[in-house]
């Protein structure tokens, strides 16, 4: 579809038909996201053991926290670009562009060297002194070659959020698949192949990451996308930067508070297990519970990058009609995804199944163990729709206020205080860390609704005036 022609949708096209065409590519888009750290789980649970996937699992919440600011510069510029498109700025969209990409680069210059000269102090941070020394080293191995490559993911991720941004979404898709049918062909050949371990699946990844960076980077520069390219644009641009970090904010707040609750999740397994041993089981199975969740729940986070378009392009040309239509056509296809995604993690044998996928056919204890606390951790995971669209909406019509308080409110407002106060309650204090997922849940979902009904009525108003 022609750049103009993309425009003219955004604003005309049926929504319902809309909402599909521009949420199916970013669904497979944040899977394959999702597969990234999938697919080395599934080769290293399966055939590295116990501690390898509990080394991998130690140092996510570091991936996540990094994954957080490149959330921050792609998810706010995102927004402002459909917001800049939708006004007919072509200059400002231009500027927006070059300003992710600077951003990108300042990144990788200030904090892969913080963390890479400062790694035993951080692992120990989420209980590394607890597990094996065998989960260790697998943690410190994995990401001392993971953290430089960063640059390569950012900018392939931030680049693919600002093709979506322009109502690109198949062009996005297909550069973060280009990447991941890549890492899915290298991981079992330098896992098993080449008997690399874990240093295979970090490979894998920067090596996928690098080539899906410089196919985005190619549509960029072959006149095909709506805005250009240009180097005279790359930096700094005044008004573009607080705009596109405020909206920036609430999503960065969100991938930041899971690697905040995965730093805790961790360290409280460390904490509250018995021995260094029954610590790296739980944090092993704490590896299939991130690796299911976010094979299963992705498609979630995918639909919401394809409402986000559709909502910021028309909140800029004041559309509040089709704003308000495509918020409630967007809650209806979130929770069918939020079901569907609690019935796979919690009825057998779909859990089973999944269990199956990240933990060796020998190692029945662990398959055991995983598959109750799966089942568990994703019971009221049916719930959360409201909360989850609630956020994109106001994120993506430029309220981020709005949105850091509802993102935060169910990991720091719900879930982070549960799992201090939990164990205590449970002679199993692990299960009781357990038992604090799906109660924050069911809090965050109940404190969204007040919010959610207000913003309807005001819609209603706006759209009654012809505003």
């Amino acid at each position: 579809m022609k750049s103009n022609d993309r425009m003219k949708a955004l604003a005309e096209a049926p929504i319902g038909r809309l909402l599909f065409a521009y949420s199916w590519p970013a669904l497979v888009s944040m899977s394959l996201n999702a597969l990234y750290s999938v697919v080395d789980r599934f080769f290293i649970g399966r055939g590295c053991g116990a501690d390898a996937m509990a080394g991998l699992t130690l140092a996510m919440p570091i991936v996540m926290a990094f994954g957080a600011f490149g959330v921050f510069i792609g998810a706010g510029h995102s927004a402002v670009l459909s917001i800049k498109l939708g006004l007919g700025d072509r200059v400002s969209s231009e500027k927006v562009l070059g300003q992710l990409v600077a951003f990108k680069l300042l990144f990788f210059l200030v904090l892969p060297p913080l963390v890479f000269f400062n790694l035993d102090t951080v692992l120990g941070w989420c209980g590394g002194a607890k597990v094996t020394p065998g989960a260790y080293a697998a943690a410190t191995e994995y990401l001392k070659l993971v953290l430089f490559f960063h640059l390569f993911s950012h900018l392939a991720f931030g680049l693919s959020a600002m093709m979506r941004g322009e109502g690109a979404a198949v062009q996005s898709m297909t550069c973060l698949a280009i990447g991941f049918g890549l890492n899915f062909l290298l991981d079992p050949l330098l896992i098993f192949g080449f008997g690399m371990g874990i240093a295979g699946a970090a490979w894998a990844t920067n090596i996928s990451m690098a080539v899906s960076c410089a196919w985005a980077l190619s549509y960029y520069v072959r006149r095909r996308s709506v805005v250009r390219l240009r180097l005279g644009r790359i930096g700094f641009h005044r008004g573009l930067v607080l705009r596109a970090a405020g909206i920036g904010v609430a999503p960065f707040l969100q991938q930041l508070a899971g690697a905040v609750i995965n730093f805790a999740l961790v360290a409280a397994f460390a904490k509250w297990a018995t021995d260094g041993t029954a610590a790296t089981r739980q944090i092993a199975s704490l590896g299939v519970f991130q690796s299911a969740f976010m094979l299963v729940f992705m498609p979630v986070l995918g639909a919401q990058q394809g409402l986000a378009p559709i909502i910021g392009y028309n909140w800029g040309a004041r559309n509040f009609g089709r704003v308000r239509r495509t918020f409630l056509m967007g809650l209806w296809a979130t929770t069918a995804l939020c079901v569907l995604a609690c019935v796979v993690q919690t009825v057998p044998p779909l859990h089973h199944a999944l269990v199956a996928c990240f933990v060796s056919s020998s190692d029945i204890a662990l398959r055991q163990l995983a598959a109750s606390d799966l089942q568990l951790a994703n019971c009221m995971l049916w719930c959360i729709s409201l909360n989850v669209v609630s956020t994109t909406y106001f994120q993506s019509i430029g309220h981020p206020k709005t949105a850091i308080a509802l993102s935060a409110l169910r990991q720091f407002g719900c879930l982070l205080p549960c799992l201090w106060i939990f164990p205590y309650f449970f002679d199993d204090h692990t299960f009781g860390i357990w038992v604090a997922l799906p109660v924050s849940d069911v809090l965050a979902n109940l404190a969204t609704i007040v919010p959610f009904f207000l913003q309807m009525r005001f819609l209603g108003r706006l759209a009654k005036r012809g505003r």
